[in-house]
């Protein structure tokens, strides 16, 4: 195997044993000796790759933000609605957190007080953008009530969606995901959307949850 590759491959075992541990013990009860450890490789070389533990945390956030956008192009470029398009993207989104120990550790990292750098954005304010730029659309759709407060709606979106994902950790498998974020869709959907067009989007968050599971 050509050394670059080599490389490449040992920096991702190390970013994934990183956050697999940050995921399950937390940042401040994970060192860099129980990386090397979990990722079964010398500390020469996790310092060769991360000079830091910060640096390792980094590399995670990056890695999800990167995972989230691809996830974001790929749902749009199906064309759906706005507010189908939002919908598909969550359920994308709490896949990955389902599958991959990376969306976990990001999550739990940027609600730890973990601080993101620069010029990396923070999640929250991405989804926040995004939430908002679907609702605008789906009002213009008439999707959703003409007269909601987007820019409310959208936090309170956000804020809803990194809940449901924070309380299942304690209280249940990270499995049952899916199934808790059609219950949050249903009570968003009965909230925002006009009574015709309920049937619709109630039958997708179904739908979804089901992907997800089988996925």
């Amino acid at each position: 195997m050509p050394r670059q590759l080599r490389a490449e491959q040992t920096r991702r075992t190390i970013i994934t044993a990183a956050a697999d541990l940050f995921d399950r013990h937390g940042y401040e009860r994970t060192s860099l000796g129980d990386i090397a450890e979990h990722a079964r490789v010398t500390k020469g070389a996790l310092y060769f790759h991360f000079a830091a533990k910060e640096d390792l945390a980094h590399a995670i956030m990056e890695a999800q933000s990167r995972a989230a956008r691809q996830t974001v192009r790929e749902v749009d470029g199906r064309g759906c609605p706005s507010l189908e398009a939002l919908m598909r993207i969550t359920f994308a989104l709490t896949r990955l957190s389902v599958e991959n120990p990376i969306a976990r550790a990001e999550l739990r990292l940027v609600t730890g007080g973990v601080g993101v750098r620069p010029p990396l954005r923070h999640p929250f304010t991405e989804w926040l953008d995004l939430v908002t730029r679907k609702l605008v659309g789906a009002v213009r759709e008439a999707d959703v009530h003409p007269d909601i407060d987007v820019h409310a709606t959208a936090h309170s979106l956000v804020s809803f969606f990194v809940g449901v994902r924070l309380a299942c950790r304690p209280l249940e498998p990270v499995a049952r995901l899916p199934r808790r974020l059609t219950e949050m869709w249903h009570l968003m959907i009965r909230g925002l959307v006009p009574v015709p067009r309920r049937p619709r989007y109630l039958s997708l968050a179904a739908q979804l949850a089901r992907e997800a599971r089988a996925g």
